[in-house]
């Protein structure tokens, strides 16, 4: 059972405790893996994009910065509130997934995801849908009932209810990435807030069902299908399903153990990875920074992740813990699907690497998220 603590006394108002209350184990890690991607980022598109070689390099640090000042509102944000606005965050989350299958949805690489705002910029709904479930769910199992040591079936029950709207609306567009990251979350969340076993056990044995059941009824589109087929078999369709796979193991394979040089890779300059900038950023850090510039980047990853647990372990209350272990859960799934693709060990679902990948909306999202562990760190016992 996740207990309660009592309350901290705070005192923020005096001049520096702020600073002092920060994770800098948390967010150093953060900006050397900005710094990381934006360099990442420049080498996948300077090549591809002749008239202004630096166009994504400027929009990615654009992002990084408005991802930055999200961090900072959301941690300065007393968390401890979120449990009357999660109802209202799910419903913004769910009202934007909605609208993507309206008029107002665009599809960008097959997948009917995104909303255009104008500009040259977009919104991706379900990135923020991440967000929202996470807090609905930490609020909803992090509240036993009195007498329970854990959520009972009743908690549990209107939490996969309200689980299963978002996702089924994401399989729609279809993100099926997107998809496996939040039932990756429910069933993390579930396992952390004291449900039976038996629960967690029967949510795998049910995705797996559910996940064959999508492929007999023909929810997934064909290329998703395929995608699962080369993975299985990678020599099936070497020049069409199977060549972005194959293309990322030779572009992180050729890196050897100090790869080529930043900016001197020749898959990365030559584009024969489709999407380097987002889905497949690892495949240029390991051509052009080698094995130990990829086990750098893992090793930042892992470090953020690693205070995530602290956090949990360390708040408040079990709401920021499973607000903190939501998130852990979510990040490090991704982190692992998104570099398993690359490599082979897993099939490509186009979800990009966190802190590391070009894009708006992914970023603005991890950001929030980032900003929720820093704000359950500075309101618990310390890390």
């Amino acid at each position: 059972m996740i207990e309660a603590r009592p309350p901290r006394p705070q005192r923020w108002a005096e001049p520096g405790t702020f600073a002092r209350r920060l994770d800098w184990g948390l967010i150093l890690p953060v900006l050397a893996l900005g710094v990381i991607s934006a360099l990442l980022v420049y080498s996948a598109t300077r090549a591809g994009h002749r008239a202004d070689p630096e166009a994504f390099l400027k929009k990615h640090v654009l992002n990084l910065v408005i991802g930055a000042g999200l961090y900072a509102l959301v941690a300065s944000f007393d968390y401890r509130l979120l449990r009357a606005y999660a109802p209202v965050l799910y419903g913004l989350s769910i009202i934007g997934l909605v609208a993507v299958l309206t008029p107002l949805g665009d599809t960008v690489n097959g997948s009917h995801s995104w909303i255009v705002i104008g500009g040259g910029f977009q919104v991706q709904p379900s990135e923020f849908a991440k967000v929202g479930l996470v807090v609905l769910l930490a609020m909803i199992l992090g509240e036993p009932r009195d007498g329970e040591v854990g959520p009972g079936t009743r908690d549990i029950l209107i939490s996969l209810a309200l689980a299963g709207a978002p996702a089924a609306l994401i399989m729609l567009q279809p993100d099926l990435g997107t998809t496996m990251v939040l039932c990756v979350v429910v069933i993390g969340m579930l396992a952390l807030s004291g449900a039976s076993k038996i629960w967690t056990v029967g949510l795998v044995a049910a995705g797996v069902a559910l996940a064959v059941g999508a492929v007999v009824a023909g929810v997934l589109k064909e290329y998703q299908i395929a995608r699962f087929t080369a993975f299985v078999d990678p020599t099936a369709d070497p020049r069409g399903a199977g060549y972005n796979a194959a293309q990322a193991k030779i572009a992180v394979g050729s890196g050897g153990m100090f790869g080529k040089g930043l900016f001197n890779g020749e898959q990365t300059t030559g584009q024969f990875v489709p999407e380097q900038q987002t889905d497949f950023i690892f495949t240029v850090a390991g051509e052009e920074l080698g094995y130990v510039g990829a086990l750098v980047i893992l090793g930042l990853i892992g470090i953020i992740l690693f205070r995530g647990l602290r956090i949990a372990v360390h708040a408040h209350d079990p709401f920021g813990t499973l607000v903190a272990s939501g998130v852990v859960c979510w990040l490090g799934f991704q982190t692992f699907e998104n570099i398993g693709m690359c490599i082979g060990i897993m099939p490509i679902t186009g979800l990009p690497l966190p802190f590391v990948s070009y894009g708006g909306s992914a970023t603005f999202a991890t950001m929030i998220a980032l900003g929720l562990l820093q704000g359950v760190h500075m309101r618990g016992r310390g890390a």
